[in-house]
Order: C-alpha cells, then sequence, then structure tokens
C-alpha cells in the first residue's frame, strides 16, 4: 500500500518538532556525556535518547507496522517493506562542543529505496527535507527549492569530510591526499550539515569511508533529489552506510571515484 505525501511530509516535519523540543534546551548546556566505547569515545547523551525516543512515538503512532533502526535504540523489526532509519543527533561532538553543525536524521527506506529524508538543525531553524522526488530547504517557515552547484572538475570543487581522521588505511590517506591537493578547497567538521550544504549548491564533493546506514540513508533523497550523485566508492547503493562519495555532478563523482579506486584496486 503507498504511503499519502502530504500526511508523511507532516510526519516527518512533525518528528522533526518533537525532537527540537528534547535537543535544543541541552545544546550549550552542562549535560552529562556518556562514552559507548571501551577503548576511544564514541559520545551519547539524554538528548540523543531522549529525542530518538519522541521520534520513535510519532513514527509508532502513525505507521505501526513499520520496522524502525535507530542509533540509540533497540531495532523494532517487522514484516513491513518501510523500514525507517533514525540518528537523532547527528554529529553528537558537534553537539557536545556547543557548535551548531549537528542535526537530526530521518530517513524511510521502501524496500532498498530510500523515499523520504530529512535534516533539521533546530537551532538555525533549518529544515532540509527530500520527498516525492522535490528537496526543500525550510527556513524560519520559509520555503525554497534546493539544487546543487554546476561542478563538473576538482580544480573547481569544494571538497569536505568530517575529520581527516576517518581514512584509516594507508591507501585511504593517499587516496584523500591526492583528492585534497587537487581540489579548490577542503574543509572539516560539519557532519550531516555538509550534505545539506551541497544539495544547497554552497559545495561540491564529500567523501568519507566507514559510514554507518543512519549516518547516510536519510540524505540520500536529499542530494538526489537536488540533482547530484550519492554513492558507494564501488558506485553501490549508499542506504546500507559504508565507503560513501556525495557529489553535485557525475563527473565530479567519476573525477574522484577514479582517484580512489587507484588506491583501492
Amino acid at each position: 500500500m503507498s504511503l499519502d505525501i502530504d500526511i508523511l511530509r507532516q510526519n516527518l516535519l512533525q518528528c522533526a518538532k518533537v525532537a527540537a523540543k528534547e535537543t535544543l534546551p541541552l545544546f550549550r548546556s552542562k549535560l552529562k556525556i556518556d562514552n559507548k566505547f571501551a577503548a576511544g569515545f564514541d559520545p551519547v547523551t539524554i538528548a540523543d535518547k531522549e529525542a530518538e525516543k519522541a521520534i520513535r512515538n510519532i513514527i509508532s503512532s502513525q505507521y505501526p507496522t513499520h520496522s524502525i533502526f535507530g542509533e540509540e535504540l533497540e531495532d523494532k523489526i517487522t514484516k513491513s517493506p518501510y523500514r525507517w532509519i533514525i540518528d537523532p543527533i547527528d554529529g553528537t561532538r558537534s553537539f557536545i562542543s556547543g557548535i551548531p553543525l549537528w542535526g537530526t536524521l530521518i530517513g524511510l527506506i521502501k524496500e532498498e529505496k530510500t523515499i523520504a529524508g530529512l535534516m533539521s538543525q533546530p537551532f538555525s531553524d533549518e529544515i532540509f527535507l527530500a520527498i516525492d522526488g522535490k528537496a526543500e530547504y525550510i527556513h524560519k517557515g520559509k520555503i525554497s527549492s534546493l539544487k546543487v552547484s554546476n561542478i563538473e572538475k576538482l580544480e573547481q570543487a569544494t571538497l569536505f569530510t568530517t575529520t581527516p581522521e576517518l581514512f584509516r588505511t594507508k591507501e585511504q590517506k593517499l587516496a584523500f591526499s591526492e583528492i585534497r591537493k587537487k581540489v579548490k578547497l577542503t574543509r572539516y567538521g560539519a557532519d550531516c550539515y555538509a550534505y545539506a550544504l551541497l544539495a544547497m549548491g554552497q559545495i561540491d564533493l564529500i567523501i568519507e569511508p566507514n559510514l554507518k546506514a543512519c549516518d547516510i540513508a536519510p540524505l540520500i533523497p536529499l542530494i538526489e533529489n537536488s540533482g547530484g550523485t550519492i554513492l558507494t566508492w564501488d558506485r553501490d547503493s549508499a542506504h546500507k552506510g559504508g565507503d560513501i562519495i556525495a557529489a553535485a555532478s557525475r563527473e565530479l563523482f567519476a573525477a574522484a571515484r577514479k582517484i580512489l579506486q587507484n588506491y583501492m584496486d
């Protein structure tokens, strides 16, 4: 059974609203930070957990048969072809540092295709919404369309990755270094916000390895509906996570991938 697009849109926006009620009061506060790892640092806060609970409540009440996969809470697995992907705070390190480059990610997958996605940055009152083949930017109630840049060459591109520390193998480091030397500008640290900027046409290329499904699946329709390309380094669908390239054009994607493949093969 197909979903009503207008109702789905309303529910996604409602999910963003209830998540913001949990995250914003704790942003730039002295909140307790837990570490998921015994070795290393993977922070999680009460804001992450409560925001995911609030989102799940909306989804479960409106779509009780749908599966739900979240970053912080136990998976709800059903026989439905629909499954929701939630990252209540993508960019928790930015969140706990007081940097407004985090966001709430919500995506809906039907079978193996992400059909809707949302990134909400409530501190700046921004929502990036992709649904029904369209990509929208909602800022202080005003809605406009999103469109990627027309950049096709690495030499003209602005490149983002969350941190160069993501590139762990020697081959990955060498490949990224070569791409970084070719592009016009490289910046770091934006997490999901970088993908929103790509959809807006502000930047042109994102390369990141080892992403989880909740990090990237909700952002796929945002990039695709705004005219960009987003796939794994092997040109597979990105909805399961992995090593990701997001680019403003197919030509830019191909140029970055060619360098990566030279080192990965």
